[in-house]
């Protein structure tokens, strides 16, 4: 089982192959790589053209949505965030995703539908996440030349460590409801800014730094950039550790 992360163009794939042919590449060779008996796993999460209300007062966001055009996150695209591995990842034959419009993740393989199924609606990458299935299930990261701060696994991390006051943040949407669009919400750790303000580097890039200096991962050359495959259990305990030893 692997979780993917990847940098088209630091692969030497954006350019040459105008990025989503770069990334239905990079996916042959990633599905023909774990066969039929393996699966695969992407963060997708999901463009909302109202996410903007997000940055305004809780109290103002219902009256902010109304009016606007329900949201399927269903059928939305992937984040513009995450590339166009992403959306590649997600409109690819086979590919099931998860239920959750602010964490949502795609899979393929044998254990797709395992993986997917049942996420949490609030606290989306805590216990009962697809990031704990891969953890438990002896799943692994493969970063391609991914940022040092790319890392989603380390998100569980937070959920795990013991650190008073953690920052909470809530999404807000307006979606389909059986009765017309409906407001709702997710509450959860701040995926977005951290669950504690920690001057200086992002602290996803700085604990993933530190556990490559271990040298418990494989990496070598692949296209123009660096492979590393991760035990996702094993980055994730030394995260958990790292945070509650920083972040106090």
């Amino acid at each position: 089982m692997l979780m993917i992360h990847a940098s088209l163009r630091r692969l030497g794939l954006a350019r040459s192959c105008h990025g989503a042919g770069g990334a239905e590449l990079l996916l042959d060779v990633l599905d023909a790589a774990v066969g039929p008996g393996g699966t695969l796993m992407a963060t997708l999460g999901a463009f909302y053209p109202m996410d903007w209300v997000n940055l305004r007062p809780e109290a103002e966001r219902g009256a902010l949505l109304a009016g606007s055009a329900a949201f399927d996150w269903r059928k939305a695209p992937a984040q513009p965030d995450v590339g166009w591995l992403g959306e590649a990842f997600r409109r690819r034959a086979g590919t099931v995703e998860s239920d959750n419009p602010s964490g949502r993740f795609g899979a393929r393989g044998a254990r797709a539908r395992w993986l997917m199924a049942d996420q949490p609606w609030h606290d989306y990458y805590g216990p009962g996440s697809p990031l704990q299935k891969l953890c438990e299930s002896g799943g692994r990261l493969l970063r391609l030349g991914a940022s040092p701060d790319t890392a989603t696994a380390l998100h569980y991390a937070e959920y795990l460590a013991e650190i008073p006051a953690k920052r909470r943040t809530r999404w807000d949407y307006l979606i389909a409801g059986p009765e017309g669009p409906e407001h709702v919400w997710i509450e959860c750790l701040d995926d977005a800014e951290g669950i504690v303000r920690l001057p200086g580097e992002d602290y996803f890039a700085r604990i993933l730094k530190a556990y490559l200096a271990l040298g418990r991962h494989r990496e070598g050359p692949v296209g123009a950039a660096r492979a590393e495959l991760i035990d996702a259990a094993d980055l994730v305990a030394f995260g958990t550790k790292w945070m509650e030893r920083c972040l106090r």
